[in-house]
């Protein structure tokens, strides 16, 4: 077809200006360039092809001269190479990969809340992580994080207390606590890569996200994320061929 990639460009075009309206609320007449530009704020991929997205909406006005009934008449021809951009930044802004997808999961390490603070120094020798998962009757209660661990057994050297008894008598539950959770997000299975990285980027002091069916505290932590994914996540992300973070 002579104006096979005016069409493929139009379709990605008019999915992605649809999705955008739909993200921001915006009215059927409103400008696409000034869609994007408020859209930035709320979504991270609209944010880092925004350059890219409004020059394709230039592009649309030139390879579009009217619409003769429901058919649009195009006057030009895009190549290849920006229609294959525009339909990966489409799949991106429409059908963003999940997190689960993109990164595998992972052994997660764990203690239970009845068992010695002994046992999760253990645990933490063990595997070398800097988080472990509280289970109590096989449901999540918190959080116990290898620094904080260490907060609570410096407060008891200072204050001369034995640290033997502290670590062999005291249960992993005792030093759960809401304030060590606020520094955890737990998400849902259908979460993107995409939410991952601006619950990062919103939250400077969050430690890492933490995967369960629904979101919800007491599920079965599917998979953590942290800082150190990253770059997994973004070798992932290079096969849908974006641009790294």
């Amino acid at each position: 077809m002579e104006y096979a990639n005016a069409e493929r460009f139009l379709k990605s075009y008019n999915r992605i200006e649809s999705q955008l309206k739909i993200l921001y609320g915006g009215k059927p007449t409103q400008n696409f360039t000034d869609l994007v530009k408020r859209c930035t704020d709320l979504n991270l991929t609209v944010r880092r092809y925004e350059n890219e997205l409004i020059d394709y909406g230039k592009l649309r006005n030139a390879i579009v001269h009217r619409a003769a009934g429901d058919k649009e008449v195009y006057i030009a021809n895009p190549c290849d190479a920006v229609v294959e951009n525009i339909e990966f930044i489409e799949k991106q802004i429409c059908h963003p990969p999940r997190l689960i997808d993109a990164i595998k999961i992972k052994k997660i390490a764990s203690v239970f809340a009845d068992k010695p603070l002994i046992t999760a120094v253990n645990t933490f020798a063990e595997t070398w992580q800097k988080s472990l998962v509280v289970y109590d009757h096989g449901k999540m209660i918190g959080m116990i994080n290898s620094y904080g661990l260490y907060s609570e057994i410096a407060a008891r050297a200072r204050e001369g207390k034995d640290l033997t008894e502290f670590l062999m008598q005291t249960p992993c539950a005792a030093i759960v606590s809401d304030e060590v959770l606020k520094r955890y997000k737990l998400v849902p299975a259908e979460t993107t890569v995409f939410d991952v990285f601006k619950a990062f980027e919103e939250k400077k002091d969050l430690l890492a996200v933490i995967v369960t069916e629904t979101g919800a505290l007491g599920e079965k932590a599917l998979n953590i994320v942290t800082p150190s994914d990253f770059p997994r996540i973004n070798h992932y992300l290079e096969t849908y061929n974006v641009k790294p973070f």
